[in-house]
């Protein structure tokens, strides 16, 4: 009987700590950054080519930022296909493929973009904090991003190539 007493309170406890004003506004806010329509949060991470990539504000064309890791069997599955539309859009789309080292290994990383021969640019989130940034929770999870660096689409799991195509389409579009 103490064990369930002592259960509930803490329960009850924990319910009422997360309903304070201050606590619902964080979560809120959390969630209201990555909204479609809202403004991608920004970064910078160092690829695998030792180059910087970022996102931060409106930029000239718009991109894809796909989030994976290398034992996902989805990311594997989806690999060629982002392969192919990045070779059909590469003029009109920058492709940023984050490899979320955090959940990962480097040299697994390495190897599976040598097996897939992915041509665009490998970000390292070594530490996890773009993905938390994002909300990654999944893998693969991609974020279609505007010329103005506002958040088009999210896709959570493996890409249709069929559906994603239109997407593309319908984000090169856009002003």
């Amino acid at each position: 009987m103490k064990k369930l007493f002592l259960l509930l309170f803490v329960v009850g406890l924990t319910c009422l700590t997360m309903y304070r004003p201050e606590v619902l506004d964080v979560f809120s806010r959390q969630s209201a950054v990555l909204e479609i329509g809202n403004r991608a949060p920004e970064f910078a991470l160092t690829g695998l080519d030792q180059n910087t990539y970022q996102l931060a504000g409106p930029r000239d064309k718009p991109l894809v930022l796909n989030f994976w890791a290398s034992w996902c069997g989805p990311c594997q599955g989806e690999a060629p296909h982002l392969r192919e539309l990045y070779l059909q859009h590469k003029q009109d789309l920058d492709f940023y493929a984050i490899n979320v080292t955090s959940d990962d290994h480097l040299a697994d990383a390495k190897k599976f973009v040598e097996q897939f021969k992915l041509p665009f640019p490998i970000p390292l989130d070594e530490q996890g904090e773009v993905a938390k940034l994002y909300q990654v929770r999944a893998y693969p999870t991609t974020f279609l991003i505007d010329r103005q660096g506002k958040i088009h689409q999210r896709i959570i799991g493996m890409i249709d190539p069929q559906t994603f195509e239109k997407e593309l389409q319908e984000l090169i579009a856009l002003p």
